[in-house]
């Protein structure tokens, strides 16, 4: 079964450019490049049908650009507003829509948005749960001041996919076993290695992190604008970008 994997959106909580900001990185978004980023959000699709990760407040924008008319389900990985904000895009186009992860986060983001009626289905921690054909499951990462936000990892049987969500550079040891020898590596990277962030990875750390799980290839997401133009940045750094895809 193929599998493809989509960048939707590659930008952290403001977005690539940023409201007001004239910076080298928001000033060659607004021309239309691979700098401009929206939040984050990565679709999953099989010939049996959609899944989110997270869904963005960009994700109408998201889902026309790649004429995606129906999603199967929605896992959300913690109770950010850049990762469920437009879930409520849905009202109206889509009912019964089926959304999966911790019951906190489920719970949390169902009664903000409980206009819609999710389907809810709580997932335990690494342990499995299938959609679309594809084997689906949950890891713990630290990400203050959310009590258990988390990771995915995606297999068709064959391949393994690993997405770290919004994580800090030290998660449990119980994690870093589960997630070893991804095929690809999808990790948060918010900030240039030469600045120190908390609640997220700069690019050293997470590139540190790949080589420790022993990932064959890592693209790195959840940028922010601190990163220079993307083509510049993508020339040292494996930079994702809105609208990548790779396939399995």
């Amino acid at each position: 079964m193929t599998m493809k994997i989509t960048l939707l959106g590659t930008g952290d909580a403001p977005g690539t450019p940023e409201i007001g900001c004239s910076c080298a990185a928001c000033a060659d978004a607004k021309k239309g490049t691979k700098s401009q980023r929206t939040r984050f959000s990565v679709l999953v699709q099989t010939e049996r049908g959609s899944v989110l990760i997270d869904t963005s407040p960009d994700m109408r924008a998201q889902l026309l650009n790649h004429d995606v008319g129906h999603i199967d389900g929605v896992i959300w990985t913690h109770g950010h507003y850049d990762h469920y904000g437009g879930f409520p895009e849905f009202y109206r186009i889509q009912r019964e829509v089926h959304v999966y992860g911790i019951k906190d986060t489920v719970d949390y983001i169902s009664d903000l948005v409980h206009f819609i009626e999710p389907v809810k289905h709580y997932v335990g921690l690494y342990e499995p749960f299938s959609l679309i054909g594809l084997e689906f499951s949950m890891f713990e990462v630290v990400h203050f001041p959310e009590k258990l936000p988390c990771g995915v990892v995606i297999s068709n049987g064959i391949h393994k996919i690993v997405v770290s969500g919004d994580s800090e550079a030290v998660i449990p040891e119980k994690s870093l076993e589960y997630i070893k020898n991804p095929d690809l590596f999808i990790v948060d990277a918010i900030v240039p290695e030469h600045m120190e962030v908390k609640k997220h990875m700069n690019a050293k750390q997470a590139l540190e992190m790949a080589e420790k799980i022993n990932s064959k290839r890592t693209v790195l997401t959840h940028l922010s604008h601190f990163y220079g133009p993307h083509d510049i940045e993508a020339e040292k750094l494996p930079l994702g970008y809105d609208g990548m895809t790779f396939e399995f």
